[in-house]
């Protein structure tokens, strides 16, 4: 028992001891620290300090930025069609009989009421001279009548005998001069033969195969479109094609008529187009990639795609304006309404205007309005520089300067942003002159092809003499 108290008091004297000594560790006053020890970490405080000289203020997130470009966007869709003679029809005979002579050519040229073909006809026109010799009679007899009814030799009744007798001898030579023409095959209209399918001496039935006409001076172009764009087509409009079996001539359609009935298997409209072929370059049958142009829109705003943020059913952008700051930009959301797209273009219809500049990257980086952002130019070698508020147009030259104009960050915002804005699109279409004149001959034999008649020479010039197909007669666009 003894022993077990000695024990006890041990250790409640060691306890009593770790006590002091854990109070005594904690109430210990600090040592002094040497002068190199206190400079070093009253630098290093220094440095930490958010305020500090060495470090200065936080670096505003960089964005890439595109001026708002004015162009004239065309409003179009694709399509394919093929092609089909504007008249074309199968030459059949009405009657049965012999093939006594074949006038014409495969490939030939017809004009309308030219004999094309003529079957054996020795009995009708045998039956045409009886009926006029029936005549000659009948005609006799009602002439001598009419004079003996006059000295009442004859009566009445035998005058209006003699009359219808000479109606029927009348009727009796129409019907065989009807029968002899229906063994004359004439053309319906100008066009060109195609290939004969009978020769001299066949037998044919009625109604049997003997060649095809068609008139191609101008040709028709038959395509689908979906229901959608059923309110935008009109008949006058123009649509543009290119024909794979002829690469590189570009032709136009003039649309005619648009098939009222929408088809329910497939949901499009059917639309019909004519095209000048006096050239004869097309053929029926051919498979064509159809553009059908609605409308263009001159001076459109339009901005990169990358630079729109759809958000919850709305589309936004991010503008980037000067902040209240001198030489400071800041960020600034609104919301635009989006029309017309182009690969990487978009049309805005509302919400910017042509001198605004948005951001086309980093958006990520700017999490509210009034952010300082810090546009970054691409275009420069050292891997991008700041800019500073938009309007500075001869900053961007002085690199590295903060104040640097915002305008002059991307390459493609520069030009745009040095001339004024209401003569964008001027200067954009002066500029684009010189390409296009020196583009001008290459394309000028093409762009003729498509009904133009202006301007050409040599053995074709003859063929496109005289209106165009498409705008005359019942193939004008109504």
């Amino acid at each position: 028992m003894a022993y077990k108290k000695k024990y006890m008091v041990v250790a409640v004297l060691g306890l009593c001891a770790a006590s002091g000594l854990a109070w005594w560790l904690q109430n210990k006053p600090a040592e002094p620290t040497s002068t190199a020890a206190a400079t070093a970490n009253s630098a290093a405080g220094a440095s930490a300090t958010p305020g500090g000289a060495a470090a200065g203020p936080a670096r505003p997130p960089a964005v890439e930025v595109a001026k708002v470009e004015s162009l004239t966007l065309v409003d179009e869709t694709q399509a394919v069609g093929s092609l089909r003679s504007r008249q074309g029809v199968m030459m059949r005979p009405e009657v049965g009989g012999r093939i006594k002579e074949i006038f014409f050519n495969d490939g030939q040229r017809v004009r309308k009421g030219q004999v094309m073909v003529q079957f054996e006809d020795q009995l009708q026109v045998a039956q045409m001279s009886q009926a006029k010799a029936e005549l000659s009679i009948a005609e006799a007899n009602h002439k001598r009548n009419q004079e003996l009814v006059t000295q009442n030799f004859i009566s009445k009744r035998s005058l209006d005998e003699s009359a219808a007798a000479l109606e029927v001898s009348r009727a009796k030579l129409a019907l065989a001069d009807a029968t002899l023409q229906r063994l004359k095959v004439l053309a319906p209209f100008d066009g060109i033969t195609g290939l004969r399918q009978v020769n001299v001496g066949d037998y044919l039935k009625d109604g049997a195969d003997m060649v095809n006409v068609e008139d191609i001076d101008a040709v028709l172009l038959d395509f689908r479109l979906p229901e959608r764009f059923q309110a935008k087509i009109r008949a006058g409009q123009k649509a543009q094609l290119s024909i794979d079996a002829l690469p590189g001539r570009p032709f136009t359609a003039i649309v005619q008529a648009i098939d009222p009935l929408i088809e329910a298997n497939g949901r499009s409209v059917g639309v019909r187009g004519c095209i000048d072929n006096r050239q004869q370059q097309l053929r029926p049958g051919m498979f064509a990639r159809v553009t059908a142009v609605f409308g263009s829109r001159e001076n459109a705003l339009v901005i990169p795609e990358e630079a729109i943020i759809p958000q919850g059913g709305r589309t936004f952008v991010v503008k980037v304006v000067p902040g209240e700051k001198p030489e400071t930009l800041v960020s600034e959301r609104v919301a635009v309404k989006v029309g017309l797209r182009q690969p990487g273009k978009v049309e805005i219809l509302e919400g910017l205007t042509a001198s605004d500049t948005v951001v086309t990257a980093g958006h990520q980086r700017l999490q509210k309005d009034g952010t300082v952002v810090r546009v970054v130019d691409l275009s420069q070698p050292a891997g991008g520089r700041p800019a500073g508020a938009p309007g500075q147009a001869g900053a961007p030259g002085q690199a590295g300067d903060p104040a640097a104009g915002a305008a002059g960050a991307p390459a493609s915002a520069a030009s745009a942003a040095s001339a004024p804005a209401g003569s964008g699109p001027q200067a954009a279409k002066a500029s684009a002159a010189p390409q296009q004149a020196a583009a001008g001959p290459a394309k000028a034999g093409p762009a003729n092809m498509s009904g133009k008649s202006g301007g050409k020479s040599g053995p074709n010039a003859a063929a496109l003499s005289g209106p165009n197909p498409c705008l005359r007669g019942a193939d004008a666009a109504r």
